[in-house]
């Protein structure tokens, strides 16, 4: 996974050994608007990335570093768009790091004992333009590991991965009635929830 980086990509990598320091260099870089999927080399190269982008980036280091190189992903109702997020954990409780332009749908810190406790610390702010509540179920834990070690250094979009993650198993998170008794957010939760960190 690692043999075909650079020293420059390896450094970067070594120096990022805990999960806050991985989000906190994420966090740096600009959110990327293009329609793209960047490998990690893409990313450090172009020094921008969006969720998956990040996600994928986010596993490579966490991999470097002993952990399991493991995505996530939240789909949404057709009204909004799905969100991916890399997992580690810290004994036996569950983290994520997150790449985002929105205030909520950010980082988590490892004291989520199940994957669904983590997913569901996602729900109340994961809304569309109306304040409808979107989101709907969540993948398991993908491996990266077990994919073509070449999407770590690809020069073309990974669009082979998101595809594959989004066509892996799925658990639905709620019945239709209790999707009909969600309340909406508020105005106020709107607006607080569509400040954006950097411009398009």
């Amino acid at each position: 996974m690692f043999k075909d980086l650079t020293k420059t990509e390896l450094a970067l990598l070594k120096e990022l050994n805990t999960p806050k320091k991985i989000q906190n260099w994420l966090n740096t870089i600009p959110q990327n608007f293009d329609e793209t999927l960047y490998s990690p080399r893409l990313v450090m190269k172009n020094k921008k990335a969006h969720c998956i982008e990040g996600a994928l980036f986010a596993a490579l280091a966490l991999a470097y570093h002993g952990h399991k190189p493991l995505i996530l992903d939240l789909k949404a109702s057709r009204k909004d768009v799905d969100h991916v997020v890399a997992l580690f954990k810290a004994g036996t409780c569950w983290g994520a790091i997150s790449k985002t332009n929105y205030p909520v749908l950010r980082f988590r810190e490892a004291v989520y004992t199940t994957i669904r406790e983590l997913v569901m610390s996602y729900f109340h702010e994961y809304t569309d333009a109306t304040g409808s509540k979107t989101l709907r179920s969540y993948s398991k834990p993908f491996d990266v590991s077990k994919l073509d070690p070449s999407w770590v250094t690809s020069d073309e979009d990974l669009w082979d991965i998101g595809t594959a993650l989004d066509e892996s198993p799925h658990t639905t998170l709620f019945t239709n009635s209790q999707i009909q008794q969600f309340a909406k957010a508020t105005q106020f939760e709107q607006q607080a929830s569509a400040i954006t960190e950097w411009r398009k």
